[in-house]
C-alpha cells in the first residue's frame, strides 16, 4: 500500500481541481424544457465527469438520451461496480452560506460547496482510488465501471434506465453514506396528501422530499398575531412587514430528528392563532413536531434498523389544493403495505387522498457476506479502527439499485456531516484518508 499511498498523495490536488469544476455546475433537477431529462446543468456535470473520467484513463460512455453515463477499465468475466450521483439537492437559503454553494472555496482544509460531501467528493474520490492502483501498476484482473446516476435525489429515472439498458455489476459499492460500511438501509416511501382547498390560505414553500424544510415564508394577514404566537411558541422567525419567514434546521430527511421542520412549525403557530386547513389540522393533530410520528405509526421500530422517521418535505396551498409532500423512512422489516395502511387511515380523516411519488425497498446484506468482509478488512487496514462496527441507515443510496451492493464511506465516524445543509464541505485530510480506504477495497475486490 505504500507505493498506492504516494500516488494518492502525487494526485490529490489534481483531485481538488476536479472536484472544484463538478462543484461548479449547479446540478440541481430541473425542469427546463430542455432536451435533456433532468436539466442542463445536470447534463454538463454528467459530461464534465465523463471527461474527468477520460483523463484518468478510463473508456467511457454517455446515454444518448441524457439519463446516465459511465466510465469503465480493464476486462475479465466479472464487473465491479461502483455507483455514485451527480446531481445535488438545492442550496436553499443562501442567507445561510458563509460562501456560494457553488464557487467552491478552501477555508481552513475544508472545501465547501453544494455537491462535495453527497455525493461529486466521494464518486471522485473512489475514480482517483482506482487512479492510484493504475499509477502503481497494480494487479487489475476484472473489469470496474464506474456509473453515474443523474437524479438521486429525486426519483431514480437515471439509474433505472442504466439497470434496463446495460450489463449489471456483479457486486460494488456506492460511496454516498458512512464508514465502515451500511449493511442496511430502510425502505423509503415518498408520498403526496392532497385535499381540495376551502379557505383562503395561500402557501408554498420546502425544498425536496429529502431534505427538512430550512424556512417558511407566510405572507399573514394579521403579522402581529403571528409574530405573538411564534414568540409564545419559542419558535424562531423573522418579519418584514406582513411577511413571516419561519427559521428551521435542515437536514437529510433520513435523520429528521436532528433538524427543525419549519413547515411544521409555521402551521402549528397558524393554529394558534385560530387559522384552520385541512394540512394544518392534520399536522396539528398528528404530527407537531415529532419526527417519529408515533401517533400515526406507534412504536415503530427495529433493531436491524431504528425509528421510522417522517418528514415534510414541501407544502403547496394555492386555490384548488392542499399538498403536503411527505418522506417516510421505514424499517426494514416493516411491510409498506402497513405503513401506508395507516397513514391513509388518518389522512382520509381530514379530507386527504395519498398519491405514491415513489417507493425504494429496504435492503439487508449479510455481515459475514464475501464482499462485506471484504470492504471491512479494508477500512481496518487503512484506519485501525477496530471498534466501529457495520451499521444500518435511514439514507436511501444506490446500494439499493442492485444486487450484492452496499453503501461503503466517505464520512468516518468522526465526521460532520454536512450533506443536504447550508455549508457542505468535505475535510480534505479526511477524503485523503477516504482515498486510501477505497483504494485498498478495489485492490481486493479486483485481484
Amino acid at each position: 500500500m505504500k507505493i498506492i499511498k504516494e500516488k494518492i498523495e502525487l494526485n490529490f490536488n489534481d483531485f481538488v481541481a476536479d472536484l472544484q469544476s463538478l462543484i461548479k455546475i449547479p446540478s440541481v433537477y430541473e425542469e427546463d424544457n430542455s432536451n435533456y431529462p433532468f436539466g442542463k446543468n445536470i447534463d454538463d456535470a454528467l459530461k464534465e465527469m465523463l471527461s474527468i473520467a477520460e483523463k484518468l484513463g478510463f473508456k467511457t460512455y454517455y446515454d444518448p438520451n441524457g439519463y446516465y453515463g459511465y466510465a469503465e477499465y480493464g476486462s475479465g468475466e466479472e464487473m465491479v461496480g461502483v455507483l455514485g450521483h451527480l446531481d445535488v439537492v438545492p442550496a436553499g437559503d443562501l442567507k445561510k452560506w458563509n460562501t456560494n454553494p457553488f464557487d467552491p472555496v478552501i477555508v481552513d482544509g475544508k472545501l465547501f460547496g453544494r455537491g462535495t460531501q453527497d455525493d461529486k467528493g466521494p464518486t471522485l474520490a473512489a475514480m482517483y482510488a482506482f487512479k492510484a492502483l493504475l499509477d502503481s501498476d497494480a494487479t487489475i484482473n476484472k473489469k470496474i465501471r464506474f456509473i453515474y446516476g443523474t437524479d438521486e435525489e429525486n426519483l431514480w429515472k437515471g439509474i433505472t434506465e442504466y439497470n434496463k439498458k446495460e450489463i449489471i455489476p456483479d457486486y460494488g459499492f456506492t460511496p454516498d453514506a458512512n464508514f465502515p460500511l451500511i449493511y442496511a438501509e430502510k425502505g423509503l416511501l415518498q408520498v403526496d396528501l392532497v385535499a381540495k382547498n376551502e379557505t383562503d390560505i395561500r402557501l408554498n414553500g420546502g425544498d425536496a422530499y429529502n431534505s427538512v424544510p430550512s424556512n417558511m415564508s407566510y405572507e399573514s394577514k394579521n403579522p402581529q398575531k403571528l409574530e405573538e404566537a411564534l414568540k409564545d411558541l419559542g419558535f424562531e422567525y423573522k418579519r418584514e412587514d406582513n411577511n413571516i419567514t419561519i427559521i428551521g434546521k435542515s437536514v437529510h430527511a433520513k435523520d429528521s430528528e436532528k433538524g427543525v421542520n419549519s413547515i411544521t412549525r409555521l402551521l402549528i403557530a397558524m393554529n394558534k392563532i385560530g387559522l384552520k386547513s385541512k394540512a394544518i389540522n392534520f399536522v396539528v393533530d398528528n404530527i407537531m413536531e415529532d419526527a417519529l410520528a408515533t401517533k400515526i405509526f406507534g412504536e415503530c421500530t427495529d433493531e436491524a434498523s431504528g425509528n421510522l422517521k417522517f418528514n415534510i418535505g414541501k407544502i403547496s396551498i394555492d386555490e384548488d389544493k392542499e399538498i403536503l409532500n411527505i418522506d417516510i423512512r421505514i424499517p426494514v422489516t416493516v411491510e409498506k403495505d402497513f405503513v401506508m395502511s395507516r397513514l391513509n387511515e388518518v389522512a382520509q380523516k381530514y379530507g386527504f387522498d395519498i398519491e405514491e411519488n415513489d417507493y425504494l425497498r429496504s435492503i439487508y446484506t449479510p455481515l459475514d457476506s464475501e464482499l462485506v468482509k471484504t470492504l471491512m478488512d479494508s477500512y481496518v487496514e487503512v484506519t485501525g479502527d477496530t471498534k466501529s462496527q457495520p451499521i444500518s441507515s435511514g439514507g436511501a443510496t444506490y446500494a439499493r439499485a442492485m444486487d450484492n451492493c452496499v453503501a461503503f464511506g466517505p464520512a468516518f465516524p468522526y465526521s460532520k456531516e454536512t450533506e443536504h445543509q447550508p455549508n457542505e464541505y468535505i475535510e480534505l485530510d479526511e477524503i485523503k484518508t477516504a482515498i486510501q480506504v477505497y483504494s485498498s477495497a478495489l485492490v481486493k475486490l479486483l485481484k
